[in-house]
């Protein structure tokens, strides 16, 4: 394929120059349906078909974070079909909007977090003060990543690959509510799976750029060093002492 000659200095038009770039729309579209596919599966039965906001969750906020995450997928949808069909313009008055929505996120996982913790809610034989670094760890890599996307919003190869990354530390939640027992039975096996959109997205840059941009690669690397150093840090009686003091301070 050819491509235009740029100044040696330009690193823009050279890597619009790379032949994969043109499949970037296509890519990070694809991916946002991937995620909308892994939350609808996950969550499913216990809500999106058991009527949404009738659905039989344990309390008000849990709902109020079942609609503000769905939203966030929603809105990731939206945002790359703008992208897509080059209404730039648009999608970048709506990133104000979608800056706030990740904040109100933060603050709701947070607290649904918390709820659970309260109600000593977890999945089946699992310690619910360890359990509890799991969703704030996960929220923790989101709400950075956002951050730094946002700040990023007027360099969209960083920028879409950081909302990427975000979005998917969100997915260990869905992969481990997926109705196969193998997920609903193993933390390791659940965060390796929401891996797959991260090697995705190396394997993409790879083809398209010839590198790994530091986007990706800062980002991806974020968000596997806290999925892995998290539950070791859950395991310490620092960690349970401090769970066992927002319990007690909750209630």
């Amino acid at each position: 394929m050819a491509t235009v000659a740029a100044p040696s200095g330009s690193v823009s038009q050279r890597i619009v120059s790379l032949p994969g770039r043109r499949f970037d729309h296509i890519f990070f579209s694809g991916l946002a349906w991937l995620m909308l596919a892994t939350v609808f599966l996950g969550f499913a039965h216990s809500y999106y078909l058991a009527g949404v906001f009738r659905a039989p969750l344990p309390s008000t906020i849990i709902h109020l974070h079942g609609a503000a995450f769905s939203c966030w997928i929603l809105f990731l949808i939206v945002q790359t079909t703008l992208t897509s069909t080059g209404n730039v313009s648009i999608h970048r008055r709506l990133g104000v909007a979608g800056f706030i929505l990740a904040c109100a996120m933060v603050i709701l996982g947070v607290l649904a977090a918390t709820d659970s913790l309260v109600r000593s809610a977890g999945p089946p034989g699992r310690d619910v003060k360890f359990f509890y670094i799991i969703p704030l760890s996960n929220i923790f890599v989101f709400g950075t990543l956002v951050f730094f996307a946002f700040r990023a919003r007027f360099k969209p190869a960083v920028h879409k690959r950081l909302i990427i990354l975000a979005t998917d530390a969100l997915m260990i939640a869905a992969i481990a509510r997926w109705p196969f027992a193998m997920v609903q039975r193993s933390l390791p096996v659940d965060v390796l799976i929401s891996y797959i959109f991260l090697l995705a997205l190396v394997a993409y840059d790879l083809w398209s750029t010839h590198k790994i941009p530091r986007a990706t690669l800062w980002g991806g690397g974020f968000l596997v060093f806290v999925g892995q150093v998290s539950p070791f840090i859950g395991r310490t009686a620092a960690w349970h002492a401090f769970a066992g003091w927002v319990q007690s301070a909750a209630r």
